[in-house]
């Protein structure tokens, strides 16, 4: 199993690289020790945290989507309810995010569709930096890229859910 479940994540990495050269999209790839929270994956690509994009797979109500923010932030649960006009709120638990995409906790891009079949939620956060860096599919894979060639390529919606930490 462990063969098969690092061709899935190789595959993610793959997707997400062939997607960025076929959009003609400048990126840095970052190779690094592997890395489980932002603050470990900030540090290993030297890049301030505040540009770091977290992607958090969550339940709402009966779907999975993916939401997007600073890791300097946190999500506000509240203005993703209210987004959605719903009670029922949580995250996917380890299990459900590989049985759905074959990541770990920490690995996940800050893509939906073509890359992950989730709908994607951008937090302002996201958009008032010049850049976004990210771990690619892998721990040990890290992508910088211009948050403008970043919001191009991305079918998302734009809103604020996010608080200072």
């Amino acid at each position: 199993m462990a063969n098969n479940s690092l061709a899935f994540t190789n595959n993610v990495f793959e997707a997400l690289c062939s997607y960025l050269n076929d959009n003609c999209i400048i990126y840095r790839q970052i190779q690094h020790q592997a890395t489980y929270t932002s603050e470990e994956s900030s540090l290993a690509r030297g890049e301030d945290l505040s540009i770091d994009g977290k992607a958090l797979l969550m339940k709402v109500d009966d779907q999975f989507h993916l939401f997007v923010l600073s890791a300097a932030k946190k999500c506000d649960w509240k203005k993703i309810k209210e987004r959605f006009n719903t009670k029922k709120l949580r995250f996917a638990t380890n299990n459900e995010l590989f049985q759905l995409t074959g990541l770990v906790p920490g690995s996940m891009p800050p893509f939906g569709r073509p890359i992950l079949a989730f709908d994607l939620f951008i937090d302002e956060s996201i958009i008032k930096n010049e850049k976004i860096a990210f771990n690619a599919g892998l721990l040990t894979e890290s992508i910088v890229m211009q948050v403008a060639d970043y919001l191009k390529i991305v079918n998302a919606e734009v809103f604020s859910f996010s608080i200072d930490k």
